[in-house]
């Protein structure tokens, strides 16, 4: 079954890490938050939008992005990034690869880009246009390394049957 690392540096909105939860929850992809956090995680808007997912959830925290570095040390990382020289569907996501994903207000630190050059990606969208939303892009990342695993160990049937 391939697994995926969903990595957030310094995330500040609470409903974008409690959609990323709920995504997370239904892959079946670990999240790790990296610290300072722009919330709690207690905090009720978090709570609500990952809705009863949180029992399902693999969480990890991690006390700044260099002890998360530490722990990913030997790992593979891809850096997400409206910088990134790779498109994320021409990156090609071993099983176990972490997705780090920065702060909604800005990314992730360009030293950090800067010494991994060839492991950044971007999402494609208009030039004239900042960003897509966090959660947004978590999704369309994991979802483009389940992808090119034949979305191995998610489910191949639908929930009901209709026909």
């Amino acid at each position: 079954m391939a697994h995926f690392h969903i990595v957030l540096v310094e995330p500040e909105i609470p409903q974008n890490t409690g959609n990323i939860a709920r995504t997370c929850s239904v892959t079946g992809a670990s999240l790790h938050l990296v610290h300072p956090l722009g919330f709690t995680i207690t905090d009720a808007k978090l709570k609500r939008a990952g809705l009863d997912y949180w029992g399902e959830l693999d969480l990890h925290h991690h006390q700044s992005l260099a002890d998360f570095m530490e722990y990913a040390k030997g790992k593979e990382l891809f850096f997400f990034s409206t910088k990134g020289l790779h498109t994320h569907s021409d990156a090609v996501y071993p099983d176990e690869a972490f997705l780090v994903f920065g702060k909604e207000t800005a990314g992730l630190p360009e030293e950090l880009l800067r010494q991994h050059p060839e492991h950044t990606v971007r999402i494609p969208m208009r030039e004239s246009m900042r960003s897509l939303n966090l959660s947004n892009s978590v999704a369309v990342a994991v979802y483009e390394a389940f992808r090119q695993h034949g979305f191995e160990g998610l489910g191949e049937t639908p929930q009901t049957k209709i026909f």
